[in-house]
């Protein structure tokens, strides 16, 4: 039986969770949909993540306003995709934050991505008319930038740790309270998207940099907040082991000269009694098993995603 496309069958509201990680330390959890989170300054807020439109955006800042009035100073994106970024204008932020590398991939693709991600999660998509365009960044870095956060409050370190979900990853890390952001590079008991991935220096170097931190808390790019050593450990593991299975599967397809459509059905067998309850399994897959079988053929960076493609790639492997 066909599936329905991406997530367009997937209708119902999330149950959305403000939790308080430490003093002036916030995550916005919402049972796999994309988290979001904030940090304060001594007068001034760094928030991080944007979510995919500016009303989406605008509820979290009224929950968030709950806590706290300091005016966004910093808004940080971890990397380029719409449904993290084109909520931006809701912030008001004086300087908005990402890698040099998240600002070259939206002038390269930040179009078609918008397309792309609205069609496949048409329910993140909330007022998408009210989009005023692609988010740019005003500041951007290479490997690590600190924000002094003013008093007893210590520093915010954002760092590119290599690639992983996409080229231009970066997390925020408040040393302190030894709390990790880490956007798509982590995920907790959700499924994760490696369409535009770098599958095999993410499973390694890049988590390996994630998992020295020894943070204590951390917020994934979907799922719950991980607490304590243990439960950091896992979220780390079980990203890792998601994207080693893939590697090892479609790699031995393609090793016998079978086919993509092969590779996907392997790969599926292989993580859907571990994975396959986790949110967006089913929609992710087929994006993840045709970039990796790209990155295994040699072909470098991720080919554009465009809406046209989407289609046709599910059509050919859950069709």
């Amino acid at each position: 039986m066909a599936r329905s496309f991406a997530s367009s069958a997937d209708t119902a509201a999330k149950e959305q969770t403000l939790e308080v990680l430490a003093d002036g330390v916030y995550a916005l959890t919402a049972e796999g949909d994309p988290n979001i989170g904030a940090i304060e300054g001594e007068d001034f807020l760094v928030c991080f993540e944007a979510l995919a439109t500016p009303v989406a955006a605008a509820k979290w800042l009224a929950r968030l306003r709950e806590h706290t009035d300091k005016p966004v100073r910093y808004l940080v994106l971890s990397h380029y995709h719409a449904v993290r970024v084109l909520g931006a204008s809701a912030f008001d932020a004086q300087t908005v934050v990402a890698h040099e590398t998240t600002a070259a991939l939206i002038a390269e693709r930040g179009e078609q991505d918008w397309a792309s991600e609205f069609a496949r999660m048409p329910r993140l998509a909330e007022a998408a008319d009210s989009v005023p365009g692609l988010t740019w960044p005003t500041l951007t870095f290479a490997d690590r930038m600190t924000i002094d956060l003013g008093g007893d409050r210590g520093e915010l370190v954002l760092q590119h740790h290599g690639r992983g979900h996409t080229e231009g990853d970066i997390t925020a890390w408040l040393p302190r309270r030894r709390i990790l952001f880490a956007g798509d590079l982590v995920e907790a008991r959700a499924a994760l998207y490696t369409g535009d991935a770098f599958h095999r220096e993410w499973a390694g170097a890049t988590l390996d940099r994630l998992a020295a931190l020894e943070a204590e808390q951390l917020v994934g790019g979907r799922g719950a907040v991980s607490r304590g050593r243990a439960e950091v450990d896992a979220a780390i593991a079980q990203t890792r082991s998601f994207l080693q299975v893939m590697l090892r599967e479609v790699a031995a397809v393609q090793q016998r000269g079978g086919t993509l459509a092969e590779a996907f059905a392997a790969t599926h067998a292989a993580l859907v009694d571990d994975y396959g309850h986790w949110p967006i399994f089913e929609h992710c897959l087929p994006f993840d098993v045709s970039r990796l079988w790209d990155e295994l053929s040699g072909i470098e960076r991720p080919v554009i995603w465009t809406a046209e493609r989407d289609q046709e790639v599910w059509a050919l492997l859950q069709g």
